[in-house]
């Protein structure tokens, strides 16, 4: 039996000098598969980063309506100065989910080219459709975007109006199973007419 490292154990194997000149390229085969893997990974999160832009969600004039009702609301002016984008409200935080927002997203464009939203009394024949179908996805995901910049336990409950205080408690949400959506709709667009 060899010692430990020697020309004969696993790691004496791997690590001696191949005798065929064409085996040198394993290693470096492996370092160009490992550079090519970091280049892509980043460029497919910079592509996913560039479509989480206002300047790409508004790219399309269906967005338009949309941007100048959130340009009045309090997720865009403020006191404090913090600025929601629309990938703020409209994608998961977390990266599968945000993923699949994505690919739900693409489908979108099929509604652009065919001209679903371009004007608009078109936009606005589909506005509830449209807001109950966020609404939906926040409830199911309990606000998880909501939740990106609103923090409960940073909530300073003693400051609110008493009754905004006791639905934020940890104790009422756990007892109504409420999540932010239930409450805060409306808070970045036009609500759509009761029907």
């Amino acid at each position: 039996m060899s010692a430990p490292g020697g020309p004969q154990s696993p790691a004496g194997w791997l690590w001696r000098r191949p005798r065929r000149r064409y085996l040198l390229g394993i290693p470096l085969g492996g370092l160009i598969a490992l550079i090519l893997g970091i280049g892509i990974a980043g460029g497919f999160m910079a592509a996913l980063k560039r479509t989480e832009s206002v300047s790409f969600c508004t790219s399309c004039h269906e967005m338009q309506q949309p941007m100048q009702e959130l340009t009045q609301s309090m997720h865009y002016l403020n006191v404090p100065g913090i600025r929601a984008t629309c990938a703020d409200c409209h994608v998961p935080p977390t990266f599968w989910a945000g993923l699949w927002r994505h690919i739900e997203a693409s489908g979108e464009v099929w509604g652009h080219l065919t001209g679903k939203l371009d004007t608009p009394a078109k936009y606005e024949s589909e506005r509830r459709d449209l807001a109950e179908k966020i609404w939906r996805e926040l409830k199911a995901n309990d606000s998880a975007q909501c939740r990106r910049c609103h923090t409960l336990a940073a909530m300073a409950l003693d400051k609110q109006d008493p009754i905004a205080a006791k639905r934020h408690s940890l104790k009422y949400l756990a007892q109504t199973h409420q999540t932010c959506i239930d409450c805060h709709k409306g808070v970045a667009h036009t609500l759509p007419p009761e029907s």
